[in-house]
């Protein structure tokens, strides 16, 4: 049946599924149903004997003129992103890089070439900010990713980001930046005005000044400029700059008294009118990720997510933005509401005074580690690498500390959107993070996760154990790859949640699932037929993988499967088996 042999050691679980008869025990129910089988079993020259008291093997299967069949089915395809074959082909599995890297697209790389360099190196997820340029601007750009995705092979993921409420945006009217003198006097009014006008700042909201008292602070982009009000002319601010430097278009502001930010409360909803139009146009534009802007709370989460399944685009996953004060006092329910996490930085430290923001980074990545969600670290990696060809070498500090923090992905903004070297730029974040990851597993120092048990039912708790266990298997038998077959990418996520020295491979039969497991951390996913026989699936996807030269003699792999019941398969049946190509 096969050209290639596999020796292979496995642990199982497994459970028999009655229908009928509810009147059961229900400490021995799985999904409202009887357990027949929950045993454990080795099997293998290296292992003598059976693991654990009263612990049987179990074997399920089709019959072998079936199981042949569902074998040359899946010989028929098999998508591997074709940046990950080629790093694979060059660096070997422990060579892979695991924190995966977000490009935000912009005018100085929105062509088909420069999106081309920018995949080869190392984009996992392009993200489209959508408070700059026209839908019609980022219609075209997803559709070069996608015709790259089809023509080259590859596997990129769209990411729309949503502009939000914006009420704590100003703007000078210039097409650039200016720089602001100590001294000088300014006005910030909510009147309308096209282009610019000296010394004159428009807000984007009629109450910007509401509750604002002479002699409060308004601070410009966290710091790069700050005014002290001196005159209130109605809803306007007369200003002097106290604190001279650079003022950008479209700048975020914040007000502060005696050292405290002012707080106030807009009522505004998290998703504007402009937003709910974005979002029209990131669904029939088939994008993977939605970020929400300007989260506060839990519910507007929520709310983006029942408006995704209303329209069948349940598959986009929703990630909240954290950049607020609010939502740091609110931070585990939205995590747990969200399909993902971005920290974003630059408008966070518009809020928090900055010497937190390292701490609140490490917090969050942490708490998203437990609750299972990805979590992306944003904004001002290499902020000099917009006008500069080589980065400080505290931003290369900066972004060695948000991989040793585990962080799932990385994101440039104006780096690679309006800068000079934005390949450059992605080409340090990927050196940068690589040699990191290579290092703390030389060192072994994978940071320890204190484990929070997420699964409530039997069949998920197991799950999370499973993939625990697998892990910690992995790492001490130092096998060269996580093979996981999966239809939601629960179980890779579970796996990458734990940061393996192996890379996942996730083998799926879902295109959104793919898409999704661009954000996990070390996890490679492929494209893939699978049939209710998993054996068949472990089976033809490692003849596969070696027919492309891709695993050879001698190297070992840890596989971790799950099925859930089927005509074909009456049990659901979760299993960990290490094979070692022969």
């Amino acid at each position: 049946m096969e050209s290639m042999a596999v020796a292979g050691h496995s642990i199982h679980t497994c459970f028999h599924i009655k229908a009928k008869n509810p009147r059961v025990n229900l400490e021995k129910q799985v999904f409202g149903v009887p357990v027949l089988h929950h045993g454990v079993s080795c099997i293998g020259k290296k292992l003598k004997g059976k693991v654990g008291a009263g612990v049987q093997a179990v074997q399920v299967g089709l019959e072998e003129s079936e199981r042949v069949r569902n074998l040359k089915s899946l010989e028929r395809t098999l998508e591997l992103d074709a940046v990950s074959e080629r790093e694979l082909r060059e660096k070997g599995f422990l060579g892979l890089r695991k924190t995966k890297l977000v490009c935000t697209i912009g005018p100085a790389c929105s062509s088909l070439e420069d999106l081309e360099k920018l995949v080869l190196g190392g984009m996992n997820v392009a993200r489209l900010n959508m408070c700059h340029n026209t839908q019609e601007w980022h219609r075209d750009v997803i559709r070069k990713i996608k015709k790259l995705n089809e023509e080259k092979g590859f596997s990129v993921s769209v990411m729309i980001d949503t502009e939000g409420s914006q009420i704590h945006v100003v703007d000078h009217g210039a097409p650039s930046s200016l720089k602001v003198q100590e001294d000088s006097i300014w006005l910030f009014t909510n009147e309308k005005f096209d282009g610019s006008v000296p010394f004159t700042v428009q807000a984007n909201y009629e109450g910007f000044s509401e509750g604002i008292k002479v002699g409060d602070e308004l601070v410009i982009d966290g710091g790069m400029a700050r005014f002290e009000v001196i005159e209130k002319l109605g809803s306007d601010l007369r200003c002097k700059c106290t604190d001279s430097g650079l003022f950008l278009p479209r700048a975020k502001f914040s007000f502060w008294r005696d050292g405290k930010l002012v707080e106030r409360n807009y009522e505004l909803p998290t998703l504007s009118t402009k937003d709910w139009s974005d979002i029209e146009f990131g669904i029939s534009e088939g994008v993977n990720f939605i970020a929400m802007s300007f989260v506060n709370d839990a519910e507007s989460v929520r709310q983006l997510k029942n408006y995704l399944s209303t329209k069948s685009a349940a598959s986009v996953r929703v990630l909240a933005k954290i950049e607020s004060l609010e939502s740091l006092q609110k931070l585990e329910e939205i995590i747990e509401a969200s399909d993902g996490i971005m920290v974003a930085r630059v408008d966070l430290g518009v809020e928090i005074p900055l010497e937190q923001i390292p701490t609140v980074q490490e917090e969050i990545t942490k708490v998203c580690r437990q609750l299972n969600k990805p979590v992306i670290v944003a904004s001002q990696f290499l902020e000099s690498m917009i006008e500069y060809p080589t980065p400080t070498r505290a931003e290369v500090a900066d972004i060695s500390e948000a991989v040793r923090q585990y962080a799932d992905a990385l994101m440039l903004a104006g780096e690679s959107a309006i800068g000079l070297f934005g390949q450059k730029a992605l080409s340090v974040l990927q050196m940068t993070s690589s040699r990191l990851e290579s290092w703390s597993r030389e060192e072994n120092r994978q940071g320890s996760l204190l484990p929070r048990q997420l699964g409530v039912s039997l069949p998920d708790r197991i799950a999370e154990q499973i993939c625990n266990s697998a892990v910690e298997l992995a790492n001490n038998l130092a096998v060269d790859a996580i093979f996981v077959y999966t239809k939601h990418g629960h179980m890779a996520s579970l796996l990458s949640r734990n940061r393996p020295n192996p890379p996942i491979f996730a083998f799926t039969n879902d295109e959104s699932t793919r898409m999704s497991l661009n954000l996990q951390w070390g996890v490679i996913p492929l494209l893939v037929d699978l049939s209710d026989d998993m054996e068949s699936n472990i089976s033809s996807t490692i003849h596969l993988i070696k027919s492309k030269g891709l695993v050879k003699e001698g190297d070992s792999v840890l596989v971790v499967s799950d099925v859930t019941p089927s005509r074909a398969t009456p049990m659901a049946f979760q299993s960990i088996q290490v094979k070692t190509i022969a």
